[in-house]
């Protein structure tokens, strides 16, 4: 992740989804510069304008969606945008994290400060208290098709700003009324075209994005790392990692990851003692590290540069551009964020694909000194065989998973919305397989661990080495068979936790050693 700012200029500067991770952690403060109120102001006026004239605005002064032809008289805006709100409220199922739904506030004021929406300053200056409070609406996480906005999402985040829906304050949830009696406050007076301007959004979607574009980003890290160990527990040959070659075919995420894993395994004693071995290659699941989990790097960065796109735009409907023009389009569309997700879970499964690979690789024992299922005492005991099973089931149901919500598409709205993106369920699934993908490698840290202790007195080079004394705090070699699965769950908390990276950054920092190249900028920072 990038340095990030310790204040950040909402509807001005550049959003990340570092910047916005910083946000909900409170680690970076919130601002709205005077210049910026202004602008809002002057949109908000302009709405103003347009109802006193009565000319036909999409969503100022008539209904929504197929209703659009219907006309609302002047002392009706108001009712209509408080209606919305509770009538899109339909979202089911389980609420979204606390997290999700503190960066889907962040996101949405934003954009909203960017001075295109119509929104009243106090509605802003609202939503900034919930941000700043840490009092976070209860969204529910189905129901939107991701298109037209993330609507009941987006209608459940903005219910307590009328004294409607939960939020969950001070580990508590409790009702929007009870917040208002706590903190002294009353609910908003919704005006023309606000409701509107909240639920139209891609809010929802992009900040399942942003938990998508940091998770998947810990996860290629680490399988990077964990795969090196395997290549030193499995003694297997770094050639494949030559520059030499991949400046043949030269994709930035290939490079980035040859690199890394050659310079993981420099002045490594394991790999010197076999460097005259009678093999003269190794499995794909090794050999193709850089081309495979390049790969998936490649979806990622991908991913990445489009969501900053989405982080610092406009999109709810209509816009307003200036006195003389306002547009309703369709900058709501959750399309480019939907395909991407769809790539990016891929991308993820792939990692744990390859990884089940290797898990079966170890366990085979056709790698000299590595005895079969990691344990020379086999028969009385099954060694490691069956956690293999728990990759296979978790690689397997990844794939299921990987269908891309993108390719469906139902009509809503009474044909109005006859396309839509499904980029809500592209982004829950998504972080359903990166979870998924953490196991796998868990269990992979173990049983290359397993395999790296059989290399013993031989050493590693200064980062591997270190990293396996880590492991060993927390899991034992194991001589004999032991309930694996306390050992599977140190392993996922050492997963979650990026153990092993912080090992490969305290041991750079103490000898002056980087695990850079020359893409590091692209694929290390977000």
């Amino acid at each position: 992740m990038a340095i990030t700012p310790k204040t950040f200029k909402l509807g001005k500067d550049w959003l990340t989804a570092g910047i916005a991770l910083r946000i909900i952690e409170g680690s970076t403060d919130l601002t709205i510069s005077q210049k910026t109120r202004d602008k809002v102001i002057t949109s908000w006026g302009i709405v103003q304008n347009i109802v006193d004239k009565g000319h036909p605005v999409y969503g100022i002064n008539t209904g929504f969606g197929p209703l659009c032809t219907t006309r609302i008289s002047q002392s009706e805006t108001n009712i209509l945008q408080t209606n919305i709100l509770q009538s899109h409220s339909v979202g089911v199922g389980k609420p979204v994290s606390k997290a999700v739904a503190k960066l889907m506030l962040v996101l949405k004021a934003h954009s909203l400060a960017k001075g295109y929406s119509g929104i009243a300053e106090a509605t802003l200056n609202r939503i900034l208290w919930h941000i700043e409070n840490d009092a976070i609406p209860v969204v529910p996480s189905q129901g939107s098709v991701g298109a037209s906005g993330d609507l009941a999402p987006l209608s459940h985040l903005f219910l307590p700003l009328i004294g409607l829906g939960k939020v969950r304050y001070q580990n508590k949830t409790i009702s929007a009324e009870e917040l208002f009696r706590i903190a002294g406050l009353e609910a908003l007076e919704l005006g023309p075209k606000e409701g509107l301007a909240l639920i139209n959004g891609t809010q929802f979607i992009a900040a399942h994005a942003v938990k998508v574009v940091s998770k998947l980003h810990s996860v290629l890290s680490q399988a990077d790392i964990i795969g090196a160990i395997m290549i030193e527990g499995l003694q297997a040959s770094v050639k494949p990692f030559y520059n030499e070659l991949h400046a043949l075919r030269p994709y930035k995420g290939n490079v980035h990851v040859a690199k890394r894993v050659k310079r993981l395994l420099k002045g490594s004693e394991i790999m010197e003692d076999h460097i005259d071995c009678e093999r003269v290659q190794d499995p794909y699941s090794i050999r193709c590290i850089p081309q495979v989990h390049g790969a998936s790097r490649n979806a990622w960065l991908h991913l990445k540069e489009l969501l900053e796109v989405e982080l610092n735009s406009v999109t709810d409907n209509p816009v307003i551009i200036d006195e003389e023009l306002t547009i309703s389009g369709g900058n709501f569309h959750g399309q480019p964020l939907a395909m991407a997700l769809d790539y990016a879970c891929l991308a993820a499964s792939e990692i744990g694909n390859i990884s089940d690979r290797r898990i079966y690789l170890a366990l085979e024992g056709n790698s000299p000194g590595v005895p079969k299922l990691l344990m020379e005492d086999t028969g009385i005991n099954s060694g490691y065989m069956i956690l293999q099973y728990t990759t296979a089931a978790l690689a397997s149901e990844n794939k299921g998973l990987c269908f891309p919500s993108s390719a469906d598409s139902i009509p809503t709205s009474l044909g109005q919305e006859d396309h839509v993106s499904m980029g809500s369920i592209g982004g829950r699934k998504a972080l359903q397989v990166i979870e998924n993908v953490q196991k796998i490698l868990a269990i992979e840290l173990l049983t290359a661990a397993q395999a790296f202790e059989f290399r013993k007195p031989m050493k590693s080079g200064i980062f591997l080495d270190e990293i396996h004394k880590e492991i060993r705090k927390k899991v034992a070699f194991a001589d004999k068979d032991r309930v694996f699965s306390d050992d599977i769950e140190a392993g996922i908390k050492l997963i979650k936790k990026e153990t092993i990276i912080k090992v490969i950054n305290r041991v750079g920092a103490k000898e002056g050693i980087s695990l850079k190249t020359k893409y590091s900028k692209e694929f290390e920072t977000y």
